[in-house]
Order: C-alpha cells, then sequence, then structure tokens
C-alpha cells in the first residue's frame, strides 16, 4: 500500500483523484477504523480556503467576520458529516473499486461488533430471546 505524498494528498482531500498506484491505500482511507474522522478532517481542509477568504477579503468589522467564517465551518461542517457515507463510496468508486465496496468492507469489518449489539439489545429488549425470533403473546 503506497501512500500519497502531502501535495497528493492536499489533491485527493479536495475531491480530486489519486494515481492507481495509491488504489489500496484509497480503500484503507475509507475503510480503516477512524475512517469518520478522516472523512471529517478532509470536508475541513475542503472548507478552510473558503473561511480564509472570507475573512481577508470581506471587508467589516473582525468579529463580524470571524462570525461569519465559524458559522460557515459550522454548517459546511454538518453537510460533511451528513453525506460522509457517500462521499467515502464515492472516493473508492473513483479509485476502481465496484459501489458498495467501501460499505461492505466496514460492515464485513464491524460484523463481531453488530452481532453483539443485536444480542445485547435482544436481551434486553425482547425478553432475552435471540433477535430473529419472535415470541409468542400468551392471550390471558
Amino acid at each position: 500500500m503506497k501512500r500519497p505524498n502531502p501535495l497528493r494528498w492536499l489533491w485527493y482531500a479536495m475531491g480530486g483523484g489519486l494515481p492507481s498506484r495509491h488504489r489500496e491505500w484509497v480503500l484503507h482511507d475509507v475503510t480503516a477504523r477512524w475512517w469518520r474522522v478522516r472523512a471529517f478532517v478532509r470536508s475541513l481542509v475542503q472548507i478552510l480556503p473558503f473561511a480564509v477568504l472570507v475573512y481577508f477579503v470581506v471587508p467589516g468589522e473582525p468579529w463580524v467576520r470571524l462570525m461569519a467564517v465559524a458559522g460557515g465551518v459550522f454548517v459546511g461542517m454538518i453537510y460533511g458529516a451528513a453525506f460522509q457515507d457517500e462521499s467515502t463510496e464515492h472516493r473508492a468508486v473513483k479509485a476502481g473499486y465496484p459501489r458498495g465496496t467501501a460499505t461492505a468492507v466496514r460492515a464485513e469489518a464491524n460484523a463481531d461488533e453488530r452481532a453483539a449489539a443485536e444480542l445485547r439489545y435482544a436481551a434486553r429488549y425482547r425478553n432475552g430471546g435471540p433477535p430473529d425470533t419472535v415470541t409468542p403473546r400468551s392471550s390471558a
């Protein structure tokens, strides 16, 4: 797995594609344990140039410009969080993987945790039965 250099990573973070030699790294990037943090950082990198531009180009009091930048970054990060799954899936597709690969790899990596969570849920809310069974109710 070959990591991109900082300049290529910046290009990748801004939405550009990477050469095929970085294909495995892209899949790792969108499926690693901390993939949500990585996506958050990429979203922040995309927003920062606009934030700096607004702060230094738009006229007005410094506190007003700072509040405008803070509000813009906040809204931008909400959108970034809302579309994290789709954006990471698109990055994997751009790297040459079929659609759904990133989601499938993440689901496979978390299968044990998900099964344990389902059992805990069943034990707490389904009278201790397994999650796939329905317990008959008594008609008293």
